[in-house]
């Protein structure tokens, strides 16, 4: 993607309401959204979280098929989102946001037992670099996934890797 069209999708974000680009600072000392998302949607609908959400197209597809759901895509570059963030624009889905941060200030960015649902969708598994640190599923990103979690929560794992399929 040249550079044209990101600072295009960059300056288009600002202006769309279902996304929300902290900067680190804002995320770790007090994020506005933190325990609070059920106001954001206006509604005391479950909350659900795509980490590693790249263009949203998994977000979007599960918030069409659940309406009554909160969906919270993440994601580190917005100019990869803004596809899905403005597919929900385009059509009118009020269950659908995306927060531009690194995953791994996920419990800077929802309180504890706040999310119903997490999803990690064909996660990096840094086989090459044996970088188990960046591993989504490594020990400290399970324990902040847990903390965020209510007790009945839900953690999905989609890969196709083998790999990370055991080593998770």
């Amino acid at each position: 993607m040249g550079s044209k069209n990101k600072l295009k999708r960059f300056k288009e974000n600002e202006a769309f309401k279902n996304v929300i680009q902290p900067t680190r600072e804002e995320v770790v000392t007090n994020f506005a959204h933190k325990g609070k998302w059920h106001s954001f949607f206006e509604n005391n609908n479950p909350i659900v979280v795509e980490l590693g959400c790249g263009k949203g197209e998994y977000t979007i597809a599960l918030a069409r098929k659940n309406p009554n759901k909160n969906y919270i895509g993440i994601d580190i570059k917005g100019a990869r989102f803004w596809r899905g963030a403005k597919t929900a624009v385009e059509e009118n889905l009020p269950n659908v946001a995306f927060v531009r941060t690194q995953i791994e200030l996920v419990d800077f960015i929802f309180a504890e037992n706040e999310v119903s649902e997490i999803w990690i969708t064909f996660p990096d598994p840094q086989i090459k670099y044996q970088r188990t640190k960046h591993r989504m599923t490594n020990t400290s990103f399970l324990k902040k996934y847990h903390h965020i979690l209510n007790e009945e929560g839900i953690m999905n794992l989609k890969t196709d890797s083998e790999f990370m399929h055991g080593y998770t």
